[in-house]
């Protein structure tokens, strides 16, 4: 899994377009939480089998960037959960899990080709 930097609004306004021909994900992440990195290892160990590499993962620390996630909660209008995985795609928010419930299968349903 070849994770991609969420660091700034102005990068998710390009995530946002992007996710417009192709769909992402967004992870965000607190690196001080037991249960995130939990969720952050399990999406690593499933991802290359969950059949999802064309969808461009994101990664967004929540501690470092936290008005970041601020901006996605407003734009895609979602709560802030974290650890949360967003499905982002036409420019709209399709699946929002959070802390365990993250599931790749799940995700997986929802992605349009």
């Amino acid at each position: 899994m070849n994770w991609h930097p969420l660091t700034s609004a102005e990068q998710l306004e390009n995530v946002i377009e992007e996710s417009k021909s192709a769909p992402v994900v967004i992870f965000k992440h607190s690196t001080t939480c037991s249960i995130s990195a939990t969720a952050k290892s399990r999406l690593e160990r499933q991802w290359e089998k969950a059949g999802v590499e064309h969808v461009k993962p994101y990664y967004l620390d929540l501690l470092r960037y936290r008005p970041v996630s601020n901006e996605i909660a407003e734009v895609l209008q979602v709560r802030h959960e974290s650890p949360q995985l967003l499905l982002v795609q036409d420019g709209v928010c399709t699946y929002n899990a959070s802390h365990l419930g993250i599931n790749l299968d799940a995700l997986k349903k929802k992605v349009t080709a």
